[in-house]
């Protein structure tokens, strides 16, 4: 019993952190209906920033990731001004395929400035934790929960509360209806990419923590939370959160057991168990659990 719930409480903070990168994934779809594959390296960039002010330039922890995410935040900006609003009414694909480059661009940039080698961001968590009935809780594990809730807590409170989150909805919902409304939905667009940015930052400090530590393999990390957005709903915040917790718990509970359980499978299976559940879910359904089915009249 302590064994399953020390993978079940490991499953909701990897989870979180999931639900954290599906949300930057889910924002950029809904005002676009672009895929963005560059959302790994982002989270990749935002963590390597926090190392640049934190060791480099030598910043306390509280300042140096409120800065990185200002940069994410800009450069989520520059990104949708000056590569992705040139392609409005382009192809799609032609548009997917841009974040791919995008992707492989900041990928290299990134192991260029800092190598390949293994750094530490020096969180102020370190290797502390606590016991609690059986259970080992990281102090880094606890502060990725709490600021996960909050962040989710505030990003929701925006949506559905302030003026500028609900015109976001509205571009998102039905672009030609909110234009007639006077409402910009290309500032919505780069308002998204802004967002995305920012939660990149977080989700890469809270991955790079101990016992993963930095390094260049964090994007590919961070792009197991791709079955999270395609299992909740490419159109959906709260399925991108269900999701994100769901794959979070199964890849954990696969880690953990699958070597009793079914050993044919092989040490490794939990890393590609998160994909066997996304194609399951879209054979029953193709929309995820909570996507928008779209309806074509012929």
């Amino acid at each position: 019993m302590t064994d399953f719930l020390q993978f079940s409480y490991q499953g909701l903070v990897l989870g979180s952190i999931y639900a954290l990168i599906a949300l930057g994934f889910v924002i950029i779809y809904k005002t676009s209906e672009v895929v963005n594959f560059a959302q790994g390296e982002l989270v990749l960039l935002g963590a390597y920033f926090v190392l640049l002010w934190r060791n480099d330039v030598g910043l306390p922890f509280a300042l140096a990731v409120p800065i990185a995410m200002l940069m994410m935040m800009v450069i989520g900006l520059v990104v949708e001004r000056v590569v992705l609003r040139p392609m409005v009414g382009k192809p799609i694909f032609s548009v997917v395929m841009i974040t791919i480059g995008l992707a492989i661009v900041i990928h290299q940039l990134v192991t260029s400035v800092w190598g390949f080698s293994p750094r530490n961001i020096d969180d102020p968590w370190g290797t502390k934790q606590v016991e609690i009935g059986g259970v080992l809780l990281s102090h880094v594990s606890i502060a990725t929960l709490i600021a996960t809730v909050i962040l989710m807590a505030a990003f929701f409170w925006f949506f559905k509360y302030t003026k500028f989150g609900i015109a976001m909805r509205a571009a998102a919902f039905d672009p030609e209806a909110a234009l007639s409304l006077g409402i910009g939905v290309r500032r919505m667009t780069a308002t998204a990419w802004v967002i995305a940015g920012l939660t990149a930052t977080v989700a890469g400090v809270l991955l790079s923590g101990f016992p993963r530590g930095l390094n260049p393999n964090l994007s590919f990390v961070a792009l197991r939370a791709f079955p999270a957005i395609i299992v909740g709903g490419l159109d959906s915040t709260g399925g991108a959160v269900v999701g994100g917790l769901m794959i979070g718990w199964i890849e954990l509970m696969v880690q953990g057991y699958g070597g009793d359980v079914a050993p044919w499978l092989g040490e490794n299976f939990h890393v590609i168990a998160a994909y066997a559940v996304m194609v399951v879910v879209l054979m029953i359904r193709p929309y995820g659990l909570f996507g928008t089915k779209e309806v074509e009249r012929v």
